[in-house]
């Protein structure tokens, strides 16, 4: 092989890593991901599509070495591959926030009216959380948080959070986190809040961007 085709090939390689990335459901399914390893049928209802359709992506996922797999019983659970993975979608999502006409109009038409949402960054509730000053929920489904959450957070699922607006204690500050920037779960989280009377705010991004700042984590369910 020359010099020149040993090069197409690897920079073909390299391309391989970006074209799995070619879908908006497979984007969708490593933020997903990104939570926690799930099973397919999981990843499938988080998604919106079949579970056949789920498993071509991940399959075309693995295949470019982005997720891996493991068996429990008759059960195979999907990774992501690497904390690195992770790191890459977060790097391609702010690339497309910096370059791509029109993203922020598509943002908020899914996210809605973002400016009256408070929001704290984890610098600041981390400090919080320490010192016993806050409320802490994490809005995700409960197979996410049980693979790793806030310390000390509540977990309320997204379908859940009328439930326990009688539980929360009154007088205390919430804060609501969800999967990431774009995870609309923290805001109606705190849509819901303030409308109920309670200072609310959300976590400026997610659990696995607290989780790559080296802050602390903890896993399991809720006891």
């Amino acid at each position: 092989m020359s010099r020149q085709a040993a090069k197409n090939v690897l920079f073909d390689a390299f391309a391989e890593t970006a074209q799995a990335f070619g879908s908006g459901r497979r984007a969708e399914i490593v933020d997903v991901l990104a939570q926690g390893e799930r099973p397919v049928d999981e990843v499938a209802a988080q998604v919106g599509q079949s579970v056949a359709n789920t498993s071509h992506h991940l399959r075309t996922l693995a295949r470019a070495g982005l997720v891996s797999t493991r068996r429990d019983g008759t059960h195979i659970y999907y990774r992501l591959a690497s904390d690195r993975v992770g790191e890459l979608w977060a790097a391609l999502r702010g690339v497309a926030v910096q370059h791509v006409a029109g993203l922020e109009q598509l943002a908020t038409a899914y996210l809605g009216d973002r400016s009256e949402l408070r929001t704290v960054d984890r610098a600041e509730l981390a400090a919080l959380v320490a010192d016993g000053e806050v409320i802490v929920i994490d809005v995700r489904p409960a197979p996410e948080y049980a693979a790793g959450h806030i310390p000390g957070a509540w977990s309320v699922p997204p379908e859940e959070v009328q439930r326990y607006l009688s539980e929360l204690p009154t007088g205390r500050e919430v804060v609501a986190y969800c999967r990431g920037p774009y995870c609309v779960y923290a805001d109606d989280a705190v849509r819901e809040l303030t409308r109920h009377g309670f200072r609310a705010r959300r976590l400026e991004d997610g659990f696995p961007e607290w989780k790559r700042a080296g802050l602390p984590v903890a896993a399991g369910d809720r006891g």
